[in-house]
């Protein structure tokens, strides 16, 4: 059938070995401006999605971030989901002892304790500068604005994050999703959204089509539910074994032109 519109998640999924987009990716987004629209669909924050949204020509399509936590349509919020401060404030206390970094985000905010090689990284890979300021003093702050997190990032050494995973498992199973990206990450999201339901209202408020109209990309285990449910799910060749298996078609790995080599096939491009 002929799709009509295409989600993809970035990293992991999108992106070349350095972190960048191929010159072959940028091609054949640009080829598909004449057919469909294309949304990126992340964890990342607004600000780490739009640089790469303006070099592929879409700036003027939706932005789902925090694993569907912020709906963005013309810039303006469609659909926003946080985590209660003091959800934030348990894992905070929690903490204390292991000395994790707890990177916390709200909309265009991210906040870091300190500049460690955690923040450094996230920094590096994203594009995005943090702004220093103690995870104490951003809840007093958050407390007083009526806030809460779009996103909490977990970094540190596996042990450690094994214990705030089987902490949170424990306290808050119906409050929170929790998605292991590697051994020493953590993102932590609401868990009454997903890229799936930030998918459902794009579809039903703005573009107007249905499930089985998508096709999506994505390699990690917050890809499942979208690639599980969309039209055509198009797992990238390095995706965890159980989003290979839920896939309906597996293409070349994401840094290796995955996600543009099936667009080319798909869509009948050059």
């Amino acid at each position: 059938m002929p799709y009509k519109i295409i989600f993809t998640d970035i990293d992991g999924t999108l992106l070349n070995k350095d972190r960048k987009l191929s010159e072959l990716t940028k091609e054949v987004f640009q080829q598909l401006q004449k057919k469909v629209p294309v949304v990126l669909i992340s964890s990342r924050m607004p600000q780490a999605m739009r640089h790469l949204q303006h070099d592929l020509h879409i700036s003027h399509q939706p932005l789902i971030c925090y694993n569907g936590g912020l709906i963005l349509v013309d810039n303006q919020v469609v659909g926003s989901t946080e985590i209660p401060v003091p959800i934030i404030e348990n894992l905070h206390d929690f903490n204390a002892n292991l000395n994790c970094h707890l990177s916390l985000y709200n909309a265009e905010e991210w906040y870091v304790p300190k500049m460690d090689r955690w923040a450094e990284r996230e920094e590096n890979n994203t594009r995005v500068s943090p702004e220093v300021l103690s995870n104490a003093e951003v809840i007093a702050k958050w407390k007083e604005e009526n806030k809460g997190a779009h996103k909490i990032m977990c970094m540190g050494e596996k042990e450690y994050i094994d214990c705030i995973t089987d902490h949170l498992s424990r306290n808050f199973k119906n409050e929170l999703h929790l998605y292991r990206s590697k051994d020493t990450y953590l993102e932590i999201a609401n868990r009454k959204v997903s890229k799936l339901t930030a998918i459902k209202i794009l579809l039903e408020r703005h573009f107007h089509l249905q499930l089985e109209d998508c096709v999506a990309f994505g390699d990690n285990y917050n890809d499942y539910e979208m690639l599980h449910a969309v039209g055509r799910g198009v797992a990238v060749g390095n995706a965890k074994p159980e989003i290979l298996e839920i896939a309906n078609e597996i293409t070349h790995h994401g840094k290796e032109d995955g996600v543009a080599i099936s667009l080319q096939k798909l869509f009948g491009l050059s």
